[in-house]
């Protein structure tokens, strides 16, 4: 019996079972993948193995991990009800979809972990939040799942009417930061810097800015303020934000994010 089967393995789920495999070794985890093309590819890069069915994979693992787009968690449920038996337990980076669905669903009162997670998985720096239904933070499960996000990033525990919110923090905000970086390039290609060298530029800076944050234990806008020396560059440039909405522009994104999380969850 492996520990852990995935059903999906694309760039949110392919991470994560990477993770596994190293954390865990390869004869412990295995994954379901239509595609023979993305199978053979990610049986070539982990080890691990492919199951030809889902229900070989639920009859086989004790957690199973639904990585796969919310549109097909009802096909993917519909074939592992049937199947499942106690010694399951289930984890799920399904955006939207609540772990009270996910019970109704496949019919198990066995513990259900939720993870929001992001794609700086996938070089070992993620975040994600996680949510807990029938264990708490002391079980086994809970620990066993914290211990896998721990392997590829960090980890946060939240109640579940938190984790559309969790979505704008950490699952979507990565795209608004990769939008930030090549604003910041295209703003200084515009002077003459070679665009490769404006995107290391620009992307160090975020990396040791993020890194400032969390290391330092100061409020972000100190460290915003220590930047910005009395009548220069920085608090022009700082001025020059707010004038054209930078604030109100991420809370509005995240606004907009948060209510198509909310409108995902209420999807049966």
């Amino acid at each position: 019996m492996s520990k852990i089967g995935f059903f999906g393995a694309g760039n949110m789920g392919l991470p994560i079972l990477k993770a596994a495999v190293k954390l865990l070794g390869a004869q412990e985890v295995g994954f379901f993948e239509k595609n023979d093309t993305r199978a053979e590819y990610v049986t070539g890069l982990t080890a691990a193995k492919r199951y030809e069915s889902e229900e070989a994979l639920v009859k086989d693992c004790e957690y199973i991990l639904f990585a796969v787009k919310p549109q097909m968690a009802s096909a993917v449920f519909e074939k592992v009800a049937p199947v499942i038996t106690e010694k399951n337990r289930f984890v799920s980076i399904m955006a939207g979809v609540t772990t009270d669905r996910i019970r109704e669903a496949i019919g198990t009162k066995a513990p259900i972990v939720r993870l929001m997670p992001n794609t700086p998985a996938m070089v070992s720096e993620g975040m994600t939040s996680m949510c807990l239904s029938g264990c708490d933070a002391d079980s086994a499960e809970a620990k066993f799942v914290e211990s896998l996000c721990c392997s590829f990033g960090r980890v946060v525990l939240l109640p579940e009417s938190l984790m559309s919110a969790a979505t704008c923090a950490n699952g979507s905000s990565p795209a608004y930061v990769y939008m930030f970086i090549e604003a910041l390039a295209d703003g200084v290609v515009k002077y003459g810097i070679p665009r490769d060298t404006a995107y290391i530029l620009a992307a160090q800076t975020v990396l040791g800015s993020a890194k400032m944050v969390l290391e330092s234990g100061e409020h972000p806008a100190k460290l915003k303020d220590n930047v910005c020396s009395p009548g220069g560059t920085t608090i022009a440039a700082v001025e020059a934000l707010e004038a054209n909405g930078f604030r109100n522009a991420i809370l509005m994104a995240t606004a907009a994010c948060y209510d198509k999380g909310v409108e995902l969850s209420k999807v049966k």
